[in-house]
């Protein structure tokens, strides 16, 4: 176990921007303008997913998700498709996809939250997503976040897989600040449940490092005293925006109550429309509903061994199972 002096955490490393950088300063800008016009974080709760360790990383992990599991046998099963897809797809030799299918045998029975397969370790790993606001309303995207304009789909590559958990890495003043401010965090609000509240208590002392992941966006619908997420979480602003205009018009096959009424049908395509003529809009109100895009941002503990794991009170609504057909060590696949 390790003790105290390796719980301690580490002092945050402020990489100021290069004055002869504007995107630099532009950003820096954004953050610290938008953290005043904003000062408020609430926090959604947890999301999950997986990660890596392999030889010459330690003590670093690197994300294999893109972080967006609700529950934690989410990711669990996310892990068991990936390793077994490995074995199946990228394996030759048999010796390795055997210690592939171990693993996998193992997430099938047990809600483990870290395998390894030879000297690569894979965890579950857990971090909070919040969402600044005035008071009144979340905040939008930023103008420094990446973006795009088109409303065709595009393949738009993933910033949250990949990347590189390392409390030790630099960064600008305004997330050192945020980092600085979250260390101490604990959830406090009396909707949390007595034992949620004590681990997250006790998360701060075993996990006292802070690493902010790279920002998301998300379609809310706003309601009489609250707001309810549409969807996913997208890399871009313009992702949701398409997911809103889809929405609008049923074009994906929402299902009731997801999707719009029936009886607003051609309200709602013209709405739609309407939003699609607009570049970068981040609000649309369409028969007494209003929906936003809005910038959420997400935060993972460190300890002394890595990155937090799911907590004890986090909430499972199914346990682990069998999700792909039996593969012996040759690659060959029976079904069941």
């Amino acid at each position: 176990m390790p003790d105290n002096a390796d719980r301690e955490p580490r002092r945050v490393t402020i990489r100021l921007p290069d004055p002869d950088d504007p995107v630099a300063r532009v950003t820096e800008t954004d953050a610290a303008q938008y953290a005043m016009r904003y000062p408020y974080m609430v926090v959604r709760g947890p999301l999950f997913g997986v990660a890596e360790q392999r030889p010459g990383d330690a003590p670093g992990w690197r994300l294999c998700s893109d972080m967006d599991s609700g529950m934690p046998q989410d990711a669990r099963d996310a892990l068991n498709s990936q390793l077994w897809f490995t074995a199946r797809d990228k394996v030759r030799d048999r010796e390795q996809r055997r210690r592939l299918l171990d693993a996998v045998a193992v997430l099938e029975r047990e809600p483990v939250d870290e395998v390894r397969v030879g000297d690569v370790r894979h965890r579950i790993v857990r971090a909070d997503e919040f969402t600044r606001t005035d008071g009144r309303r979340p905040e939008p995207p930023r103008p420094t976040d990446p973006d795009s304009d088109g409303w065709e789909d595009e393949d738009v590559p993933s910033r949250t897989e990949g990347f590189v958990i390392d409390p030790r890495a630099a960064t600008g003043p305004a997330e050192a600040l945020l980092r600085m401010a979250l260390k101490e965090y604990a959830y406090s609000s009396p909707r949390f449940p007595r034992q949620v509240l004590d681990d997250s208590a006790a998360a701060v002392v075993s996990h006292p490092d802070v690493v902010m992941l790279p920002p998301a966006f998300r379609v809310l619908e706003q309601h009489e005293k609250s707001w309810e997420m549409v969807g996913c979480q997208h890399a871009t602003p313009q992702q949701a925006r398409r997911l809103l205009a889809d929405f609008l018009t049923n074009e994906h096959g929402f299902p009731p109550p997801i999707g719009p009424p029936k009886a607003d049908a051609a309200a709602c395509r013209r709405a739609a429309d309407a939003y699609r003529r607009r570049r970068r809009g981040n609000e649309v109100e369409v028969c007494g509903r209003k929906f936003v895009i809005v910038r959420v941002e997400r935060t993972m503990r460190i300890g002394a061994e890595g990155p937090e794991t799911p907590r004890p009170s986090d909430v499972d609504d199914y346990g682990p199972s069998q999700i792909h057909p039996t593969m012996d060590a040759d690659g060959t696949v029976t079904p069941n």
